[in-house]
């Protein structure tokens, strides 16, 4: 018996069917072992030696591999053809090795397709496994692991507020909070456009104003309304001729088939898919066989399909459509990874596949393969000029027409930014012609800042700068998501205050680190490693060298002084010179106060000098004090029963009423649907929980109160929503006990497996086509799509879940929940019991792990 490795069961499945029955073939759900989450997992003083520890969660997946290797004769390991399938192999051939069921004969196969011949031509060519590709990879997770264990602790003690940094995630995070201060910082010019709307033959075009008085004019030389007015009133007073027109052939090449990043872009752009959305559709789509492998770098495509796709372009349109010569394609990213062929079909013969998500993304790369070896698009470029009698004012049309579609009858690549031109149809006009004028316009612009990032521009510019991997960047965005350094709205990134506080921090103290070059360079060693052309132990000596003293020093600093430090690096933008050139670091509120940067509990914020007698603060990401400041408690007046102060303050957790000082004092949270607050509704809140009487059957007392949750009723241990805080304080007994005997109905909370209402019905699932829905559970909200249920993170909002990250988490749980199983026949009976306590086990050490 011969025995193969995967990653995936759907994988696994497909294989084992192609092999036959000499062939068992398991997966391993991915890497099995990680440095464990503790000091020591690399050491340096011992060649960076690593401890590994295995996943809790594939103990029962390890031993059935481990067992079906003990009856094996020969081990295939055939994990995916890049470094994480190259280190799960060696993964798995370490842990059988040393429970001493390692077979005789262990050999290492790749496909680039998960398709019959490709993977019988696979297991006709085994090797052994690739120990460069092992070092690199052993080299990139120390070093992640190094920079996490390391600099974490440094940002926890002296960065109130921080939660992690990383290698690659901190460079990213960089980029966008450069570009959020290049936004703010951006300075708007005006300009105004001359446009004259002409006519010739029946067909309507527009003229720019390019020659007034005698000057040649660029987009922004006009600046101001009167000499726009001016050069309008010219315009409309000429009687403008044809003096010349230019006509130039132009030709448009088709772009190279998808790699990992341009697929991630060009999904992002067409799509609205994130990065890892894209990822997980496409590795569902490698897995059922549709397209070839979605990690890589390469933009070749193999012999045989450039033939076949060519083959396919005759068939669907004439021979025109085919070029006499293959197209030939070579990489243009930096440091480009193992050459591996361009995301292609399997079959062009296919030009469907799937249904959703997985239907529209197959369609993209199926478009984008194909059309990268049909022939390229002519065009007819046109530009024509138009003076008036003095010759001094010169109008310029310019346009562009299609003579042959070529690739462009199938596909056309996006773009981040639209905007063209030369794109509008022009008449046929000669020298000497004279279009009629209908019209002359002038518009006023102004300038714009560069845009934020989107996915798709982030993902571009990090591969132009070589800093990781197309396969990482999935990843690295989620892990800035995540940490809520960032926040996505209309599909751009914008910097939150703790991403820009930690990129301060990091460009003031470890500015090396986070530098552009220094990154590229590394990601250059680590290529180095994987091709066998460097040591992967002198590469980390070298980082580690200058990296641990550096931490050192910044470790040894005070809090104060690191606050300070931050406060001078930070002037420009926290305290920007006023226009009316008064000091922008005098405190509004007192007048004579000096602002500065301070530390918190819950992170940094700028606040007055003469605190306490002047409690001014603003958040720290308001330059200028625009928004956000904080002059201090407010009172709403007193109690008339105790006589003292009501107040409302702000806290970590958002704004808040007090009733009196210290431990005595009584607090509330100010509920999100209340709108004016007044001294009455702060009482009425501090006065919760409200008793609305004692229940007709039990005597018990129904009270209404307003808890972690949300507004809710209490009777005897049982519990009831509320719709609004209103509901509090209005619900009358009636009201009440039928509420209460609903909800009882379901024992107080909603009964596995019984009917309840939604609080939100997100859409249908891509995969198992079920409705996705978010609900409330015993221990908080869940998604579910009828089969599997996914709690929320804590850090997920549940008002702003999406039908996407809703997918995400069943996918990820419905991945998880086979290891967790026994068999298929005994799953249903042991199902009740294991689901409660397997979680625990995940949660206790997975997260903990991802999070350094």
């Amino acid at each position: 018996m011969q025995l193969v490795i995967v990653e995936s069961p759907a994988k696994a499945k497909t294989i084992e069917k192609y092999l036959g029955g000499d062939y068992r073939v398991l997966a391993s759900y991915g890497h099995v072992r990680d440095l464990p989450p503790k000091d020591g997992s690399v050491n340096p003083d011992e060649g960076f030696a690593m401890e590994w520890e295995t996943y809790a969660d594939k103990a029962k997946q390890l031993k059935a591999i481990t067992d079906e290797a003990k009856k094996a004769d020969r081990l295939i390991l055939a994990t995916d053809p890049d470094r994480e399938g190259e280190a799960i192999s060696w993964h798995v051939q370490e842990v059988l090795a040393k429970k001493k069921a390692l077979p005789k004969a262990v050999e290492r196969v790749t496909f680039n397709a998960i398709t019959k011949p490709a993977i019988l031509a696979a297991m006709k060519a085994p090797r052994e496994l690739d120990t460069d590709l092992i070092d690199a990879y052993r080299a990139r997770r120390a070093l992640d692991y190094l920079v996490g264990f390391t600099l974490s602790p440094v940002l926890w003690r002296k960065l109130p507020g921080a939660k992690s940094a990383g290698r690659v995630q901190s460079v990213a995070l960089r980029l966008i909070v450069e570009r959020e201060r290049e936004i703010e910082g951006f300075t708007p010019q005006e300009y105004w456009s001359v446009l004259a709307e002409m006519e010739a033959d029946g067909t309507r075009f527009t003229a720019r104003l390019a020659r007034f008085e005698g000057e040649k004019l660029d987009r922004l030389s006009i600046g101001d309304e009167g000499t726009a007015m001016r050069a309008k009133a010219a315009v409309e007073a000429g009687r403008f001729t044809v003096t010349a027109v230019e006509t130039k052939p132009a030709t448009r090449n088709p772009p190279p088939p998808f790699t990992t990043s341009t697929l991630q872009q060009e999904a992002a752009r067409k799509l609205g898919f994130s990065a890892s959305h894209t990822m997980r559709v496409a590795q569902n789509l490698y897995e059922d066989g549709a397209i070839t492998y979605m990690r890589t770098d390469g933009v070749q495509m193999d012999g045989s399909a450039i033939q076949a796709a060519r083959a396919a372009i005759a068939h669907r349109y004439d021979a025109g459509y085919v070029p006499d010569k293959p197209r030939q394609y070579q990489t243009k990213a930096k440091n480009a990874q193992e050459a591996h062929e361009a995301i292609r079909p399997t079959d062009f013969g296919r030009d469907r596949v799937g249904t959703g998500d997985h239907a529209r993304l197959y369609d993209l790369i199926w478009k984008r393969a194909l059309a990268s070896q049909m022939a390229s698009a002519r065009m007819e470029r046109t530009a024509i000029e138009m003076e008036d009698g003095t010759g001094r004012h010169m109008l310029r049309a310019t346009g562009q027409v299609v003579l042959f579609p070529g690739y462009l009858a199938l596909y056309e690549e996006g773009r981040d930014d639209e905007g063209d031109e030369d794109s509008r149809r022009l008449p046929l006009l000669r020298t000497g012609d004279a279009p009629a004028r209908h019209g002359v316009n002038a518009e006023q612009h102004f300038t714009q800042p560069p845009p934020r990032f989107s996915e798709a521009s982030l993902v571009k510019r990090l591969e132009e700068l070589g800093i990781g991997r197309p396969s990482t960047y999935a990843s690295i965005i989620q892990v800035l998501k995540d940490r809520e350094y960032v926040r996505v709205e209309k599909n751009r990134f914008f910097a939150e205050e703790s991403g820009r506080l930690l990129t301060a921090f990091l460009e003031r103290f470890f500015e090396k680190y986070v530098s552009y070059d220094f990154t590229a360079g590394l990601e250059e060693e680590l290529d180095d490693v994987s091709g066998g052309r460097a040591e992967w132990q002198s590469v980390l000596a070298d980082f580690w060298r200058d990296f641990r003293p550096r931490t050192d020093e910044v470790m040894e600093q005070k809090p104060s002084d690191i606050t300070a430090e931050l406060d001078k690096f930070l002037e420009p933008y926290l305290f920007p010179k006023q226009a009316d050139g008064s000091d922008p670091r005098l405190c509004p509120n007192c007048g004579n106060g000096r602002l500065a940067l301070r530390g918190g509990r819950f992170g940094a914020f700028v606040a007055c000098s003469n605190y306490p007698e002047c409690k001014y603060t603003r958040r720290f990401a308001q330059p200028g004090g625009e928004a956000g400041e904080d002059t201090g408690p407010e009172t709403l007046g007193n109690d008339p029963e105790t006589g003292l102060p009501v107040e409302r303050k702000s806290g970590r957790f958002g704004p808040y009423i007090q009733l009196g000082e210290g431990k005595e004092a009584k607090r509330a949270s100010i509920p999100k649907d209340i709108g004016e607050l007044d001294l009455e509704m702060a009482l009425k809140l501090l006065s919760l929980p409200r008793t609305i009487g004692a229940h007709p059957e039990s005597g018990e007392p129904i009270t209404a109160s307003i808890g972690r949750y949300g507004p809710y009723l209490a009777h005897a241990g049982k519990y009831a929503r509320l719709a609004s805080t209103a509901e509090v304080f209005e619900t009358g007994m009636n009201a009440a006990v039928v509420k209460l005997a609903e909800a009882a109905a379901g024992g107080g909370r909603p009964a596995r497996g019984a009917a309840q209402a939604p609080l939100k019905v997100l859409g249908t699932h891509p995969t198992s086509g079920g409705e996705v829905k978010l609900m409330e559970g015993r221990y908080g909200p869940y998604v579910t799509d009828g089969t599997t249920n996914a709690t929320l993170p804590k850090t997920a909002d549940k008002d702003a879940l999406t039908l996407e990250e809703a997918t995400a988490l069943i996918d990820a749980r419905a991945a998880a929940a086979p290891a967790k199983k026994g068999g298929k026949k005994k799953a249903p009976a042991k199902k009740a019991a294991p689901k409660v306590a397997a979680p625990k086990k995940a949660t206790a050490k997975k997260p903990v792990a991802k999070k350094a």
